[in-house]
């Protein structure tokens, strides 16, 4: 996404002066800034090209439906494999994962930018970029061996109130999709927190102090002035979190692994998402068409995180008007 805040210099239009100096500072960086621009934009499409062209012949080979049917077969003997287990997982975590972590984002910029003191805001701030820091496997080891025995007895009584709805259906697996989006949720917490920090930080001052000024209370100040300017970039940190939902490979394979038997869709099982199948099976991309399967399964999460980004996009330009 080209802008956080939406707000950006970087939206506005060229202004159509190309006129240069003539320096040969000035031409060498618009040549450097070009060329990045242009580097990014085929590194995506080879990565593209890549994916399309290892997927489409073991696509062309598969006997079993690739969107609808649940199994996954994949060796010397031939090629049968589906992928909705796979896509059901892989979204479910990472909507819930949302669910936790951006309202609890939200809320903590808020207090590092509206009430918070200096003096602790930035200390605090440091302590939640920090988690950033953390490796994938640290958050998966601790959340499987340490973390869930605080969360079992809760996924205990959910599906015993809530397992007539089936998301919340019993018998409660060891390592559960639940349990794999609280870790996750934790992770993505610092990605959404900072930028949403830096989006209400941007507030323009006459914004808080014509509300204020008005009568308004701190929170009704920043309902009407922090969080309509904030909005646009409140979201584009949501889908950065969501997008690193999604791909989430080591932490998710360690917790939601751990489940053999028959998937069930429910929160209290276990299961695999794109990212965390083709990791726990690479060992068997012995051929380029067991291989191939595996690909297609990661091209289609590189289609949902570019389809993400894209919502996201033509979100962030409607709610433009009315933050500005």
């Amino acid at each position: 996404m080209s802008t956080i805040t939406g707000h950006s210099e970087l939206d506005a239009e060229p202004s159509g002066d190309k006129a240069s100096t003539g320096r040969r500072g000035d031409r060498i960086f618009g040549g450097l800034a070009t060329g990045s621009g242009v580097f990014v934009i085929l590194l995506v499409l080879a990565v593209a090209g890549f994916l399309l062209s290892q997927a489409v012949p073991a696509l062309m080979d598969n006997k079993a439906s690739f969107l609808f049917d649940r199994i996954w077969t994949v060796n010397d003997s031939g090629l049968a494999f589906g992928i909705p287990d796979l896509l059901y997982v892989t979204v479910i975590s990472a909507l819930v994962a949302m669910i936790i972590a951006v309202p609890v984002a939200v809320l903590v910029a808020l207090f590092l930018t509206q009430y918070a003191p200096a003096r602790l805001a930035a200390p605090f701030g440091y302590l939640v970029d920090l988690l950033a820091a953390v490796p994938s496997i640290v958050y998966g080891l601790w959340g499987f061996y340490v973390f869930r025995s605080y969360v079992e007895p809760l996924q205990d009584w959910m599906a015993k109130t809530l397992g007539w709805t089936g998301l919340f259906g019993g018998p409660v697996s060891l390592g559960t999709v639940f349990l794999a989006s609280i870790v996750l949720a934790i992770m993505i917490l610092p990605i959404v927190t900072a930028i949403s920090r830096e989006v209400f930080a941007q507030t323009p001052t006459t914004h808080k102090e014509g509300a204020l000024a008005l009568g308004a209370t701190r929170w009704e100040m920043i309902r009407t002035a922090v969080l309509p300017f904030g909005t646009p970039g409140v979201i584009s940190a949501a889908m950065l979190g969501l997008g690193r939902a999604l791909g989430e490979t080591v932490a998710v394979m360690i917790i939601v692994s751990t489940n053999p038997g028959p998937f069930r869709f429910s929160l209290f099982s276990g299961g695999e998402t794109f990212a965390s199948k083709i990791a726990n099976n690479s060992s068997e991309f012995g051929t380029a068409s067991r291989a191939g399967a595996y690909i297609a399964a990661g091209l289609v999460l590189f289609i949902l995180t570019f389809l993400v980004n894209a919502a996201a996009r033509i979100i962030i330009e409607r709610r433009k008007a009315f933050s500005e």
